[in-house]
């Protein structure tokens, strides 16, 4: 019997999922099966972004599970599995390796889909140190978006700062080679997948174990992941009304990466010119966050951090709630209260309102978008929250604001939407509106006017 020093360590590459959570179409899992050794396939819930959710139930933790639980259903019919770690990261990649080590394993590369936010560059950095340090490669590629960095640029090389000649670029670049099919599903077997027995690994941790609980309303609420052809080809035409299925409700997905973005692009090119210009959107910010990283929390335009907003608490609990007077702004909230999903054309008019109508600061906003939205982005998210505000990337003045009423009649003249949300309305337990609309358009375009003017 040979002396455990005399064992040779079991060279092993490693796919560390993140925003990427499938085995069909994933390039940095495809990347990891290019190296020849067997893979490992691994996820961490990290307490850094976890416990900052003050909802138990939060709907997007439970998504997450399940999913993790699916892939690893699938692992296992290739004998392996999915190892789950939970921590801060780099506690568990101090533990795994030593765990790998100890029992003769040697993680030759860990391979990821980069991401773009602040937070997320940090940790790579970080960990990137310490993987050096450990003898280990840490590879990167582009997997959650079609173009990344500085794929498209202007001419002088600077990134763009206003998406319709961004968009026109985007167009000009692509290439079939940019939307294939990574095959990365086909080259999973016995053979490529490091067997479950190679170590003793502890299950998937409960929700309950990380501080959550399972809720059953959660699961209702999850979208089905097939791109709808049919919707694609009326999106165009039905995009805008809230009460009828005209979007493809696939954010949560595209967010989570459940179905790729190459998968959802080819879709979109095939059926809906619409559709395609909101994916280069989601490319826009991913590239926007990157690029200027302080637009996550600061105006992407700092002058318009000088804007005095009111902030009016009771004015903000009253948004929150649904109860502002203003029918299309409050079915909107209680829609994303009570599901975690909010219809894109309404996103647009209860942020207007706030910013606008109630002269409320963006991030208020965006804050309480990110507790409840299940497909919260960051980088979309401030994107969109300070195009309504008018301080981020967009060629549109200052000036532009929603009128909610004309909202409501453009997009349900029928009340259908209105009346799935808010009963109520029609009848005198219905408030009166909190703030008027001639008087807070004056007040909004007024008070921007006198902040923005040169000094």
């Amino acid at each position: 019997m040979a002396n455990q020093s005399e064992i040779q360590p079991r060279p092993i590459a490693i796919h560390w999922m993140r925003r990427d959570l499938r085995l069909q179409d994933n390039r940095a899992l495809l990347a990891a099966l290019s190296e020849g050794n067997p893979v490992q396939v691994v996820f961490i819930f990290d307490r850094m972004i976890l416990d900052r959710l003050e909802n138990t139930r939060d709907r997007r933790v439970a998504f997450i599970h399940q999913e993790l639980t699916k892939i690893d259903i699938q692992l296992r019919s290739f004998g392996g599995r999915l190892l789950v770690g939970y921590g801060n990261p780099m506690d568990v990649w101090r533990e795994w390796i030593k765990a790998f080590q100890s029992n003769h394993i040697d993680v030759q590369s860990i391979h990821i889909g980069r991401d773009y936010e602040p937070y997320a560059q940090t940790r790579d950095r970080e960990l990137a140190d310490f993987f050096e340090s450990s003898g280990v490669a840490f590879k990167g590629v582009k997997d959650h978006v079609i173009f990344e960095k500085s794929e498209v640029t202007k001419d002088d090389g600077n990134p763009y700062t206003v998406f319709t000649p961004y968009s026109k670029k985007w167009r000009s670049l692509l290439r079939i080679s940019d939307y294939v099919e990574a095959p990365s599903l086909g080259g999973l077997n016995t053979s490529t997948i490091l067997p479950s027995t190679a170590i003793d690994w502890p299950e998937i941790p409960s929700l309950e174990s990380m501080g959550f609980s399972w809720s059953s309303a959660s699961i209702e609420t999850f979208p089905e992941r097939t791109i709808s052809k049919e919707i694609l080809r009326n999106y165009g035409e039905h995009r805008d009304i809230p009460s009828i299925k005209g979007t493809s409700r696939l954010s949560v997905h595209l967010r989570f990466g459940t179905i790729s973005i190459r998968e959802a692009l080819r879709c979109g090119l095939e059926h809906s010119e619409k559709w395609t210009t909101e994916l280069i959107w989601r490319d826009f910010y991913q590239m926007i966050i990157y690029h200027f990283p302080h637009s996550a929390n600061e105006s992407f335009r700092r002058v318009y951090d000088t804007i005095p907003w009111v902030n009016d608490e009771q004015h903000f609990n009253a948004w929150c709630e649904g109860k502002t007077g203003y029918p299309l702004v409050d079915a909107g909230m209680r829609e994303l209260v009570q599901t975690g999903f909010m219809h894109n054309r309404v996103r647009m008019v209860v942020a207007s309102f706030l910013c606008k109508h109630l002269l409320t600061d963006w991030r208020w906003g965006e804050r309480f978008f990110a507790e409840h939205l299940m497909d919260f982005d960051l980088a979309s998210n401030a994107g969109g929250w300070q195009w309504a505000a008018g301080s981020g990337c967009d060629a549109a003045p200052y000036f532009r604001v929603f009128n909610p009423t004309a909202q409501l009649t453009k997009f349900d003249k029928d009340f259908k939407y209105v009346r799935q949300w808010v009963p109520e309305y029609g009848t005198s337990d219905y408030p009166d509106p909190i703030v008027d609309h001639a008087f807070a358009r004056i007040r909004a375009i007024e008070t921007y006017k006198s902040a923005l003017k040169p000094s």
